[in-house]
């Protein structure tokens, strides 16, 4: 399986690689569709926060380029630097999905819920995981007993933990993208080409947490081979 691991590894590594280079391909070409309405991202969600009837959350600017998110502790949408001020189809695609995870907070979708109690112990699961299991797996091959092996698996439940936690993301992100291009269609905010835009851009953005899912799973399989191959 060692073998059969690294090579999976690699085809997600390079699978990641390219969905990765495609949607900055994709970010960049759709930048240069200007919106026929002329609002900025910042306009376009603070518009669809109106809709959906949500006045306590505010919309800001955060340095950095595809730094966008939304922050359910201080209730703020944060726009790029870039999507924040530009106006095109890539730009209305990110603020209006960052919305979505607003609109999300706001009817208390269940898996954004799950999600958001997951992030203390995720934070602290995903770093301690493999120190766990490697210094299990040394200590067990060191003292030839099986207290390395318990250690071992509570890191292997804690990398399970994180693991879940990428698979849960992908409801939460498809959901929020679905909900922007709803809201970005039935109230004509964009023209056919504009939305065909905004779409892919959104589709191909989906694809990098579907990677990462991919990825963080075949991490887990790997290190579960680890710890009960040795055990065996």
């Amino acid at each position: 399986m060692g073998i059969g691991y690294y090579i999976l590894l690699g085809a997600i590594a390079l699978v990641s690689f390219i969905v990765s280079n495609r949607l900055q391909s994709k970010f960049n070409h759709y930048s240069k569709v200007h919106l026929r309405n002329g609002m900025s991202g910042a306009e376009i969600a603070q518009q669809m926060l109106n809709d959906n009837g949500i006045y306590d959350v505010k919309v800001i600017s955060t340095p950095g380029r595809l730094t966008d998110h939304y922050n359910p502790a201080d209730k703020t949408v944060n726009l790029s630097e870039a999507v924040y001020n530009q106006r095109n189809a890539a730009a209305a695609a990110v603020a209006a999905h960052e919305v979505g995870h607003a609109v999300q907070h706001a009817t208390a979708y269940s898996m954004l819920q799950f999600r958001s109690k997951m992030v203390p112990v995720v934070s602290i699961s995903s770093r301690l995981s493999g120190i766990l299991i490697i210094g299990g797996l040394l200590l067990g091959a060191a003292s030839n007993i099986g207290f390395g092996y318990y250690i071992a698996i509570l890191g292997l439940a804690m990398m399970a933990i994180a693991t879940l936690f990428s698979f849960i993301t992908l409801p939460v992100e498809y959901d929020a993208s679905n909900r922007a291009l709803k809201w970005l269609k039935q109230n004509n905010m964009l023209t056919s080409q504009e939305y065909s835009g905004a779409e892919d851009s959104l589709k191909w953005a989906a694809r990098t947490y579907v990677v990462a899912a991919l990825g963080a799973l075949a991490n887990l399989l790997y290190f579960a081979f680890l710890v009960f191959g040795r055990r065996d």
